[in-house]
């Protein structure tokens, strides 16, 4: 029998990884923005689809609707694989200050090049990039669902200790405060 009170035991209660989001905004279109593609395909393995700026800003030569920046969303072993190289980039440690209060985490890898495995191209250049790694539990699908969709408890919800539980027993990640 299952004790319902005890994390460890009930499959319901285990924390997982819903999506890992991957996004280099670049801040123009054109060459330099297929270049950013060019090097999220390569880092990811995926095509990544691209993103438009929401208003026109003069200082920076952006125009409404225009592409400036490239994303991918990164689910299950695709998810895992490369949050193990993001997560090295910046040395196996993150900022409690980069988990928000639904214990998803953001950071920024201010190089590419700093991922392992990528070597300098000096056709391409070096991006930098912002990583996303949101976490659920079994059973979230009810939020999302199209047909009977349904709240989920408080109870049910990530909390940050249990984000940082994760992650220092799946992917020895050290917490610094701040």
């Amino acid at each position: 029998m299952i004790e319902m009170g005890n994390k460890k035991e009930n499959p319901m209660r285990q924390v997982r990884i819903a999506k890992v989001a991957v996004n280099m905004a670049v801040g123009q279109s054109g060459e330099k923005l297929e270049k950013a593609v060019k090097v999220l395909e390569e880092l990811t393995g995926q095509k990544p689809s691209r993103r438009k700026a929401k208003k026109t800003i003069r200082d920076f030569g952006i125009r409404k609707g225009e592409n400036i920046a490239c994303m991918v969303t990164l689910r299950k072993g695709r998810a895992r694989e490369f949050l193990e190289k993001a997560l090295a980039a910046v040395g196996n440690r993150i900022k409690l200050s980069s988990f928000d209060k639904n214990a998803n985490i953001s950071f920024g890898i201010k190089e590419h090049l700093d991922i392992p495995g990528t070597k300098y191209d000096p056709n391409i250049g070096i991006y930098g990039m912002d990583v996303t790694i949101v976490f659920e539990k079994p059973g979230y699908r009810v939020m999302r669902r199209r047909r009977r969709r349904s709240k989920v408890g408080k109870n049910h919800l990530v909390k940050v200790e249990e984000a940082l539980d994760f992650l220092k027993r799946e992917f020895e990640v050290e917490v610094v405060g701040g």
